[in-house]
């Protein structure tokens, strides 16, 4: 049986007679064409809202695009930089993914950088140095502008394919971010997404460096998506 996802009317309904979890900060980011529709409908909920994309460019001829003022303006908390399907299908450059975080922090909005490794990359034993590199040219795009940085990461060959990363690599990989933003570890949020589901998400926030989750196609329907909240409200208090 195929069953349709719910409109987006519906989720921002059901978000809104949620309650509040204790300890979790729960973020919700729509396609851009529905931003203004969130931020009307979730006001007063427990739920905040950012973009999921943003534009390197601040002003200008760029049609299309969505500058950091017009998510700030919007009222717009968090945006989402350098998902994996924008560096590979849309060919964003560490520079680019790094200039658009920048674009985030100056207008007040908090960048939630995603990095992660190929499938081949991690055959390869490639990884860690794929990993390092992203983060590294991350920091020198910021030029020190690093307030409200958050960062993801996520393994790309377990986006979308139901297979996450274990536990244990996710730690592993988490611990060498953490060690590449040197004394920036301590302030830096880390997330782990790929495959992130209700049944899983608890397993990874119990892991010492990973602070949350970047929730995909388990955040379509808000039974699931307060369900991973559910699992973080419980880790938030053991």
């Amino acid at each position: 049986m195929v069953r349709a996802q719910p409109s987006v009317d519906d989720w921002l309904d059901g978000a809104v007679r949620e309650r509040p979890r204790a300890g979790v900060t729960a973020v919700v980011a729509p396609p851009a064409p529905y931003l203004f529709r969130a931020a009307e409908r979730l006001r007063g909920s427990p739920v905040r809202w950012g973009g999921q994309d943003v534009s390197w460019d601040e002003e200008g001829a760029h049609t299309g695009e969505v500058s950091a003022s017009m998510l700030a303006e919007a009222g717009a908390s968090l945006v989402i930089v350098g998902h994996s399907e924008r560096r590979l299908r849309f060919g964003e450059s560490d520079v680019q993914v790094a200039a658009k975080a920048l674009r985030a922090t100056g207008a007040g909005i908090r960048p939630l950088v995603c990095v992660g490794e190929l499938a081949v990359e991690r055959r390869d034993g490639r990884a860690e140095a794929v990993v390092a590199a992203q983060v590294d040219a991350l920091l020198v795009g910021l030029k020190g502008q690093t307030q409200g940085l958050m960062l993801a990461y996520e393994p790309i060959w377990a986006i979308g394919t139901g297979v996450a990363a274990s536990p244990a690599d996710a730690e592993a990989m988490h611990a060498l971010i953490r060690s590449r933003l040197g004394a920036l570890a301590a302030s830096v949020p880390l997330l782990y997404g790929g495959s992130v589901s209700a049944d899983n998400a608890g397993e990874f926030m119990h892991t010492r460096d990973v602070d949350g989750v970047l929730v995909g196609g388990g955040s379509l329907r808000t039974s699931s998506f307060f369900a991973i909240c559910d699992a973080a409200e419980r880790c938030a208090g053991a």
